[in-house]
């Protein structure tokens, strides 16, 4: 996919991030990449922390097996709606 993006810079800025390389297009994505991982993995933390900071008791195995089933079957059900 192709997009073209306008930023706004401080000329400072813009010469020498363009010094350096940083505004070619191999560059912008490495940037891209590298943010939505940090990204990520810091949902993933926050996610970790609510999960810490619950106070109702851990599910039983036979209650996580009925919510995986309980998710396949609604997963199943809406790919089959899409046919």
């Amino acid at each position: 996919m192709v997009l073209e993006l306008k930023v706004d810079l401080s000329e400072a800025l813009a010469r020498e991030a363009k010094d350096k390389g940083l505004l070619e297009s191999a560059a912008v994505e490495r940037m891209l990449r590298a943010e939505l991982k940090r990204s990520r993995v810091e949902q993933l933390f926050a996610a970790a922390d609510r999960l810490a900071a619950q106070t109702s008791p851990p599910l039983s195995e036979t209650e996580v097996e009925t919510e995986i089933q309980a998710a396949r079957a609604q997963r199943r059900a809406k790919d089959a709606s899409r046919r």
